[in-house]
């Protein structure tokens, strides 16, 4: 044996893992998953094989755990895988970075092409998105007579909305050549809407894997449901599947059985509105009736026999008339005395004519003397007064010779003070008057 070289079993290894992870790059390997084992670290170990070979697998718990779906053995699977060495035993193995179904990666591309294809032409545009009716008067079911899913929906109508007519448009909703049948039922579909009166379509399956929910991501689906003249709502598998024909239906639901109630929703809404404003009104009717049962019972205990309110009445008008006369004489008795009374005052108030007549001339005479005497006193008074004011006249002064002195102004000249040498006076004499200047005071 050579000695120049000799390797320990991990040196061996070491290198054995270094070439392979430098001559293979990242692979992506598919298989059948076997011998499954997850560890309570979170790893998952498992072997891939095929037909005729077979080989050791580990994804670490990092990896694992962002699988969005339980990994079962049995299932084809596409790996993203670094082909490696487990040193420890020498054992050739796969280092799983990524896992996914077989398939799945071409359907997606398949998937994402058709969906970026029909959303450029404006085909998911949300204003062309068509409202449903709130009380449809026809729904239509486009999906299988066999389907899970039908008996779904149909048990949620008839609790929701027991008269609601259910149209079925039947067609496969898996299998080879599904996609064209179903379009052609939702074709024939929309054709017969208004004969058939239907103002909406639920389009149903149930869950499933992709490869059974493919028929919904075809394109002559998409472009059926979007050229149906009624309003489409899609309920095709889980919440977490979401189709091709989810985006070209005006609605879309998570499960067929929320499909119904949607279409539903306005008469289920409207008979839970009725059912409360039936119990108001039967409480309202109640009170009602009860009022005018008690006004009944107290209507009744007033009334009497037409008879027996006769008798009442007749004795309540004699009884009337009785008092009316005896009020009436009560008040003649008194007005009779009162008139009595007045009579006898008038009697005796009556005044005595031919005394007040004597009497009355007698002070005529003595009115006419005592006027006589009156007018003789007033006439001899005013004598004297004008004797006096006769006295008291300017006039009369003037007239013995007398006269006025007054200046220019007007002012009476009562004294030397008020004038001066030169200044010019008025002289007002009994008969006439005369200008004079003032030539010397003293």
């Amino acid at each position: 044996m050579p000695t120049e070289e000799i390797l320990t079993v991990s040196a061996l290894n070491r290198l054995a893992r270094e070439t392979l992870q430098q001559r293979f790059p990242l692979l992506i390997v598919s298989g059948e998953v076997s011998n499954l084992v997850r560890a309570t670290s979170g790893h998952v170990y498992f072997s891939l094989k095929d037909e005729t070979a077979q080989v050791r697998c580990v994804m670490f718990r990092n990896r694992a755990q962002l699988i969005p779906w339980r990994l079962e053995n049995g299932q084809q699977v596409e790996t993203q895988a670094l082909v490696t060495i487990f040193e420890a035993r020498g054992d050739f193995q796969l280092n799983i970075e990524g896992l996914r179904r077989a398939g799945i990666g071409a359907r997606y591309e398949a998937y994402a092409r058709l969906r970026e294809k029909l959303e450029r032409e404006g085909l998911f545009l949300q204003e062309k998105k068509r409202s449903l009716p709130r009380f449809p008067r026809h729904v239509g079911l486009i999906t299988s007579p066999q389907a899970a899913a039908l008996r779904d929906v149909l048990s949620t109508l008839q609790r929701r909305a027991p008269h609601l007519p259910v149209i079925l448009y039947p067609a496969p909703v898996q299998g080879e050549g599904a996609a064209e049948k179903i379009a052609a039922a939702i074709t024939l579909a929309g054709q017969r809407a208004e004969l058939d009166e239907t103002d909406v379509f639920l389009i149903i399956r149930g869950g499933g894997s992709v490869e059974d929910l493919w028929s919904f991501n075809e394109e002559v689906v998409a472009r059926a449901i979007a050229a149906c003249p009624v309003p489409v709502v899609s309920g095709v598998g889980h919440e977490t599947d979401i189709t091709i024909a989810d985006f070209a239906a005006d609605s879309r639901a998570a499960t067929p059985t929320a499909a119904a109630e949607m279409v539903s929703a306005g008469w289920f809404a409207a008979a839970h509105e009725l059912a409360a404003l039936s119990a108001l009104l039967q409480s309202r009717l109640r009170t009602m009736l009860e009022s005018r049962m008690q006004r009944l019972d107290l209507v009744f205990h007033r009334l009497v026999h037409p008879g027996e309110q006769l008798a009442r009445d007749r004795q309540k008008l004699a009884h009337s008339t009785t008092l009316f006369f005896a009020a009436l004489v009560r008040r003649l008795h008194y007005h009779g005395a009162a008139l009595e009374h007045l009579r006898q005052r008038l009697q005796h108030g009556r005044p005595a004519v031919q005394t007040a007549q004597g009497h009355l001339a007698l002070l005529e005479q003595r009115l006419a003397a005592a006027w006589c005497r009156r007018i003789a006193d007033k006439r001899g008074h005013l004598g004297a007064l004008a004797a006096a004011l006769s006295q008291l006249n300017p006039q009369s002064t003037l007239e013995r010779g007398y006269s006025i002195v007054r200046k220019n102004n007007g002012e009476v000249v009562r004294g030397s003070p008020q004038v001066e040498a030169g200044d010019s006076v008025e002289l007002c004499f009994a008969v006439g008057w005369a200008h004079a200047k003032i030539s010397k005071l003293g």
